[in-house]
């Protein structure tokens, strides 16, 4: 623990010429990309208004017909030599900080980008039908107006839809609500051998509805989702609560902020339907709760309202901290603001980015124009820079301060999926657990770790490895969008592979599809090495995964 107080003398890390590139990238970022990232913000706007104004019924049509050009492009493609099936996605256009590096093989392309719209907000199933780049931003433009949301949101404008069911989606609704992939009722999915399938958990593809979630794209082509819809309010009612003590102590004020403590977790009226924390050192926290508003309440005398969506706002996590000197403090936020609450400044890496960023006279100026696109800040970065990312920063959902902490739902499934509770966990009844799901913490470590702040030798790769070791002891799982050191063997070990494996045979995956393992891996793949892998695959004996009605 004396490590939390006091750094370890560690010996000065020789600086290079991609220290200075990235100490300086700021005036990259402020001249060329801010701008560049303006105008493309602008134009993703204009093409989803553009798409909005089509009906229903033209959107499903376009939808149809680009489904049929998927099927005819994998039926155009010679398994002998055109090497494994992948979306014709640029690398660099992911938000995640993970390097496409399964790319770099022999590849071949199939073209999803025209899967951007909304196909049908249907009131009365209270479902979304959307296809997979559809992002948050436009997700909430559109359903906000209407008084509904997708149950769970998450924060930055960028997210996809189709990212975050095959890879990971988590927002403060998630200690209610689960996974983002938890609150998709349908699945329509564009199989290796052309099938069109529509997968739910109750019909005869059942098996694929529970295997797609974290399967990075590795089962087939997600084309479009059904995904519930909630009621809401205008405004978001957010409790800032301080915690101060010793790391249990603000373990503590974190779980009672979101956990009654009679162990009615399923009441609405003891629950919040938003919570996360911030911890800023070993010894001060956060806790933010949020409960949706009317207009008419946030509206009463003496109600703070802040309307947080101006640009020039101070940077969110920022804003949070005040509570650590002036105390609890309550203010209601425009519900869509405050969805969306970390994208101007990335949660902190803004900081990063442009050091001055989060200043009153930068927000003024070019507050506007922020955040900077992250796809253009990768594909403007040299494999030097690159690699330099890799080495030194931390891009982790599993010790670098602030903290991002966000509790959810991992709900017991009929069948044992890729991720899954403790077995025997309702016997323990922590905390913030229920008969039918077990509360796991989001643990969010977003920046660089002080000793390379401070011009130290600092092995990241390592301290990566130590973590990925200690959540496979404690059950715990990292999300796959970060940089990963797991070998084979650990990444089944934190991972369940036995519905994954046995879909994936059932379903023609293997040959046609790279295993979700080898898309995950860190490091380029040469042919050799991919076609061995699933060679080696196709031999595989799995455990069969039973599935209960």
């Amino acid at each position: 623990m004396s490590e939390l107080h006091a750094p370890l003398a560690r010996p000065k890390r020789k600086k290079t010429i991609v220290d200075f590139l990235i100490q300086f990238r700021w005036i990259f970022v402020i001249f060329v990309l801010l701008p560049i990232s303006s105008t493309f913000y602008f134009f993703i706007y204009l093409g989803g208004k553009r798409a909005e104004w089509k009906s229903y019924k033209k959107r499903q049509q376009e939808h149809d017909e680009n489904v049929i050009k998927v099927v005819k492009r994998l039926k155009e493609r010679n398994p002998a030599k055109d090497g494994l099936v992948c979306t014709a996605r640029k690398p660099w256009v992911s938000v995640g900080m993970r390097n496409l590096d399964y790319k770099r093989a022999r590849h071949f392309e199939v073209d999803l980008s025209a899967f951007s719209n909304i196909l049908e907000i249907d009131k009365e199933r209270m479902v979304a039908k959307v296809e997979p780049l559809v992002n948050m931003a436009h997700l909430s433009r559109v359903t906000v107006p209407m008084n509904l949301s997708l149950a769970v949101i998450a924060e930055l404008d960028d997210l996809t839809v189709g990212g975050l069911i095959n890879g990971y989606g988590i927002e403060g609704s998630s200690h209610i609500y689960g996974l983002f992939a938890d609150t998709v009722v349908a699945y329509e999915i564009v199989l290796a051998d052309g099938r069109v399938v529509r997968a739910t958990k109750d019909n005869e593809y059942c098996d694929l509805f529970y295997a797609i979630p974290w399967s990075q794209g590795t089962l087939g082509f997600l084309v479009s989702a059904e995904i519930r819809l909630i009621h809401i309010k205008e405004y978001m009612r957010l409790t800032y609560t301080p915690v101060k003590g010793s790391l249990k102590e603000i373990a503590q004020g974190y779980a009672d902020s979101f956990t009654p403590k009679d162990g009615d977790q399923d009441n609405p009226e003891k629950v919040p339907d938003f919570v996360e924390g911030m911890v800023y050192s070993s010894s001060e926290g956060v806790m933010m709760t949020g409960r949706y508003a009317s207009k008419k309440e946030a509206k009463e005398k003496g109600n703070v309202i802040n309307n947080y969506g101006w640009w020039f706002k101070p940077w969110f996590y920022q804003h949070a901290q005040k509570a650590l000197t002036k105390g609890e403090f309550v203010e209601y936020i425009p519900t869509r603001e405050y969805y969306h609450r970390h994208t101007r400044s990335l949660y902190w890496e803004g900081k990063l980015i442009i050091p001055f960023g989060d200043q009153l006279w930068f927000r003024i100026l070019l507050g506007w124009m922020m955040p900077p696109k992250v796809s253009l800040l990768k594909a403007t970065q040299a494999d030097s820079i690159r690699n330099y990312y890799h080495d030194n920063h931390v891009i982790q959902d599993m010790l670098v301060y602030p903290l991002w902490l966000c509790p959810h739902k991992l709900f017991r499934l009929p069948v044992k999926s890729m991720i899954y509770p403790e077995p025997g966990f309702e016997q323990h009844k922590r905390q913030g657990d229920t008969s039918y799901a077990q509360m796991y913490t989001d643990v969010g470590v977003y920046y660089t770790p002080e000793p390379i702040l401070r011009g130290e030798v600092f092995d990241c790769v390592e301290s990566v490895r130590r973590l990925e070791k200690w959540l496979i002891e404690i059950h715990g799982f990292q999300t796959q969008y970060a940089v990963s050191e797991l070998s084979e063997k650990d990444f089944w070990k934190m991972f369940d592979a036995s519905l994954y494996e046995k879909t994936r045979r059932k379903y023609g995956a293997v040959g046609n599809f790279m295993s979700v393992y080898y898309k995950c891996k860190k490091g380029r793949k040469s042919d050799k090495e991919v076609a061995d892998a699933e060679k080696e695959q196709a031999q595989m004996e799995s455990p069969e995964a039973e599935v209960s009605y």
